[in-house]
């Protein structure tokens, strides 16, 4: 993981709501347990994706501050998202993660 990489995930994660959305997205089926949130679809790149009305609602701002947090967070690579027709969904990109905690366990 390059340094810039880690730069942009330290600035994505210095938001606490955006922090408190990797945090929901760990166990959606918890978090987010309204039926529809969380995708069910066979899909393996929607299985555990969340709509973003669903992120947006639970963290209590507007549907122009979640798309900004949530763009910000897949920029950083903490985040994936799939469309399917007009709705959106994200989930945890696990393997950012992984190597997220591989570098600070390694260089940090």
């Amino acid at each position: 993981m390059t340094d810039k990489q880690l730069l942009e995930i330290f600035k994505a994660l210095s938001n606490e709501t955006r922090l408190h959305i990797l945090q929901w997205l760990k166990t959606p089926d918890e978090n987010f347990p309204k039926k529809g949130c969380v995708s069910e679809d066979e899909d393996p790149a929607l299985q555990g994706a969340v709509c973003v009305c669903a992120i947006g609602e639970k963290a209590g701002i507007s549907q122009s501050t979640v798309s900004q947090y949530l763009e910000t967070m897949e920029r950083a690579g903490l985040l994936t998202l799939v469309r399917r027709g007009k709705w959106t969904y994200y989930r945890r990109n696990e393997d950012t993660l992984r190597a997220l905690s591989a570098c600070i366990s390694t260089q940090l």
